[in-house]
């Protein structure tokens, strides 16, 4: 059951943002930190990658765990009204992004994904950046 009326989740979920979220702008500011300029939102690639830096030939998405099923984590909990329309949505999203990976690997991009609950953990975060972005 969930613990919102009908009403009260539809005003919650109509306000969920789909750029320039906290995640982003914190893995963006770790980049840009470490020296690195980049695109946001390229329109012309598969998937709208978050972060591109053309350069390098490199994507990075930063997926929020309940709308791309993060696996084993407790953000990505599926409500339990409306389970149809959810599994296919959430389903649906989550083979897009298998098949963006797919396509931008064989053009020759390098990805790398970001979870919402992974940027709690700032230092892990840093060097895992660090290490994608360096090879």
């Amino acid at each position: 059951m969930d613990v919102f009326s009908e009403e009260k989740r539809s005003w919650i979920m109509s306000r969920v943002k789909n750029k320039n979220t906290k995640p982003e702008i914190i893995v963006r500011s770790i980049v840009h930190r470490l020296g690195y300029r980049f695109r946001k939102n390229n329109l012309n690639l598969q998937g709208r990658p978050d972060i591109v830096l053309t350069r390098h030939r490199k994507v990075i998405f930063v997926h929020g765990c309940f709308w791309h099923g993060h696996r084993q984590c407790k953000r990505a909990t599926r409500p339990t009204t409306n389970k149809t329309f959810w599994a296919k949505k959430l389903d649906a999203n989550i083979v897009r992004d298998k098949h963006n990976n797919k396509v931008l690997k064989s053009l020759g991009w390098k990805t790398l994904t970001i979870w919402e609950c992974q940027i709690k953990n700032q230092d892990k975060l840093l060097s895992r950046l660090e290490s994608f972005l360096k090879t």
